[in-house]
């Protein structure tokens, strides 16, 4: 049983490799270029007004980052392919993959949300205690160590504040 078991795996391995052969690339790209009406890459290029739009309807439109690299590429490098979005090649049709330099080349930029600094520590507790307290005993406190707003004493850490 296991060697019937690993000829299927072994045939579909060699049938998977041989069927990717490079022989015919030309005559399907050739073939994809016909059906889409698309100039080869020897001719003149066409200005960006006259370009066909990808073959792939649910494509994005190319966004590259501001150095002008895709974020996903065609494996085969045809011209005028690669976008923001992983599809097929609208020349060839091959699946796009990922291009780690898109990462790579990227300047910084602001966060989506703009950093906004955390809410401060209750200066008293639930019971009324402050954190910090005057050693001279004036009224009032704080939620951190700093100076008194009476006298101008540092205040010292109260332990009573974490009892309650």
């Amino acid at each position: 049983m296991k060697s019937i078991l690993f000829s299927i795996i072994a045939l579909v391995a060699v049938v998977s490799l041989t069927s990717c052969g490079a022989d015919n690339d030309s005559d399907v790209r050739r073939d994809a270029r016909e059906s889409l009406n698309v100039e080869s890459s020897t001719a003149t290029p066409t200005s960006p007004s006259t370009s066909l739009p990808p073959a792939n309807s649910t494509a994005q439109a190319t966004t590259p980052n501001t150095s002008g690299v895709d974020h996903y590429t065609c494996p085969n490098n045809c011209e005028g392919s690669g976008g923001s979005t992983q599809v097929a090649c609208p020349v060839c049709g091959t699946q796009y993959v990922h291009n780690q330099a898109f990462h790579a080349s990227q300047t910084s930029t602001p966060p989506a949300t703009p950093n906004v600094p955390a809410t401060p520590p209750a200066a008293q507790n639930a019971a009324g205690v402050y954190h910090y307290t005057c050693p001279s005993g004036c009224e009032g406190g704080a939620a951190g160590a700093g100076s008194c707003a009476t006298c101008g004493s540092t205040l010292a850490h109260n332990t009573a504040f974490h009892n309650n």
